[in-house]
């Protein structure tokens, strides 16, 4: 579920190559999520359980040590367009790996992090993008819960996209009727009704009791709309 969460949220184009540092559970998954989006996956893991599990599932998996900028140069590393480090609890594994795919000049390095000072501590060394994916899916779950949304991603520059039920206020009338965006400050990208296929919406789309609103904008205003849709 992690890693869907984080393919979910940070897309790639289409076609592109990525690196992925360690076969644990996020790793693997967001391995996994990545191949099934079209990308070639280079998997690496120290240890040979996980190579073996992933070994027929991805473009490449690879029993080496991801610390060791020689070993990825080897592999063929430098041509990735993409890294992503997926060590879990291993701090000093986690930084290193960093190290080397920086030295290897890599753009676009990603890291899972733990806590805010490894996160910082990877910026510092070369690292892209962290992401918390533990603390991303705990917030997540929380909205989910409260019945105020049914899904939700934030993204990392205060922005959210959530899927919400229609508030009664906007039922019966079209999106410029119903002044969503002028009243709460988010912008309603869609529509899906039940049984019909989704829709783009547009300022006369109609909203019908059981639409379910596709909604983005800054976290705290979709945050509000949700909790006003929920009220209704």
């Amino acid at each position: 579920m992690l890693g869907k969460l984080f393919t979910e949220q940070y897309a790639f184009a289409q076609g592109d190559s990525v690196l992925v540092i360690g076969l644990g559970r996020f790793g693997g998954a967001v391995a996994h999520s990545l191949m099934e989006l079209g990308h070639d996956v280079m998997g690496i893991d120290r240890d040979a359980e996980p190579v073996q599990a992933w070994a027929d599932r991805l473009t490449h998996a690879v029993q080496a040590d991801g610390t060791n900028v020689q070993v990825l140069r080897q592999l063929g590393g430098a041509d990735f367009t993409h890294a992503i480090v997926g060590i879990g609890t291993d701090l000093a594994c986690s930084l290193m790996t960093v190290m080397a795919l920086s030295e290897l000049g890599i753009k676009d390095i990603w890291v899972k992090a733990l806590t805010p000072e490894h996160g910082q501590i990877a910026q510092r060394i070369g690292a892209h993008h962290v992401v918390y994916p533990e603390a991303d899916m705990g917030e997540r779950v929380a909205h989910l819960i409260t019945g105020r949304m049914i899904d939700y991603i934030e993204f990392d520059d205060g922005f959210a996209i959530a899927k919400i039920r229609a508030p009664f206020p906007a039922h019966n009338k079209v999106l410029g009727e119903s002044l969503i965006r002028e009243r709460f400050g988010v912008t309603v990208v869609g529509v899906k009704r039940a049984h019909e296929d989704f829709q783009h919406a547009t300022p006369d789309t109609l909203i019908l009791p059981g639409d379910l609103l596709i909604v983005s904008g800054a976290t705290k205003k979709v945050e509000k709309f949700a909790s006003y849709s929920s009220e209704r």
